[in-house]
């Protein structure tokens, strides 16, 4: 697809200094004016003021300047407004009320993670010798940003948005939220139904499990409040995950091992209405994570700041 990749977000907060000190513990690199850095991505993540929290801006690359026009007549198709600026495109999904920036931009080529060998029943894959990942003593960084989850006011109208004009596919389904991609990944972005456009959370990923956990496990040093849900593995996706909460109520997580979908002909989305929806295995799902604690001061507006 022309869409290659979820390249970065802005995340509006009320208290910006508070919430850039969570992303460097994190493992992001601060690059200064609320910038933030992964090991892959480069500059993935911009942190503004705003008087409540909320994802400002997502940017999507694109390989060159006919993908723009070819998504500028989808939009017009849809009636959707959009602004046309030399590489770049952007326009507004009502439903989210996040600015969707649509840029030309070289692919991404990651340098590939060491594969990691594990012992089984009759496979010896590292004898005479400890784990390497329980030797690991470096600090976790992410590799690069994955996805973002966005509550939507009006869900199938932001699902149109996000497919018929900007070109993600469909990986998945659930009752009220749609898994969309624009890369390789299972998913970039997951619009789901709610009744306030919100930044559910962005994730983050890593080398493997043994990163998730060790992530997690840092960051909760000293900061019990920070946990939300984890260590487990979802169904949809098949990712390892393992969520945290930074200052302004957002949540990020850590992920390894997404699913990938190279040809679109060998995938099929399925929709999914158990207990799958959520996840193959784990903790319980705490209520939190279904409805942010915060979500009734969201909507009444108590968290406004000047």
């Amino acid at each position: 697809m022309p869409l290659h990749r979820l390249a970065r977000i802005t995340m509006g907060v009320p208290d910006v200094d508070a919430t850039h000190d969570y992303y460097a513990d994190f493992g992001l690199t601060a690059l200064g004016r609320g910038r933030f850095a992964s090991v892959d991505g480069g500059e993935q993540l911009k942190i503004e003021h705003a008087a409540r929290r909320r994802l400002d801006e997502l940017v999507v690359a694109v390989d060159d300047t006919d993908d723009l026009g070819r998504i500028g007549t989808a939009l017009d198709r849809l009636e959707m407004p959009y602004v046309r600026d030399g590489h770049c495109l952007r326009a507004v999904d009502p439903g989210t009320e996040v600015t969707v920036t649509v840029e030309v931009q070289p692919r991404l080529v990651q340098p590939a993670a060491t594969p990691v060998s594990y012992n089984g029943p009759g496979r010896a894959e590292r004898p005479d010798g400890r784990a390497p990942a329980v030797v690991r003593e470096g600090a976790v960084r992410p590799r690069r940003l994955g996805h973002v989850v966005l509550g939507s006011t009006d869900q199938p109208a932001s699902q149109r948005f996000f497919t018929e004009g900007l070109g993600f596919k469909v990986s998945d389904l659930v009752p009220g939220a749609a898994f969309l991609r624009c890369s390789t990944d299972h998913h970039n972005v997951l619009v789901q139904q709610a009744p306030i456009p919100f930044l559910h959370h962005s994730s983050w990923q890593v080398d493997d499990v043994d990163e998730v956990g060790r992530g997690a496990t840092r960051m909760l040093e000293g900061h019990p409040e920070r946990h939300v849900w984890g260590l487990g593995r979802h169904h949809v996706g098949s990712n390892f995950f393992w969520y945290l909460k930074d200052p302004a109520g957002n949540f990020s997580e850590y992920f390894a091992d997404m699913d990938c979908i190279v040809d679109d002909q060998l995938w099929t989305p399925r929709v999914w209405e158990d207990a799958r929806a959520l996840y193959n295995w784990g903790p319980p799902v705490p209520p939190s994570f279904l409805q942010p604690e915060d979500l009734a001061a969201l909507m009444t507006g108590a968290h406004d700041a000047s």
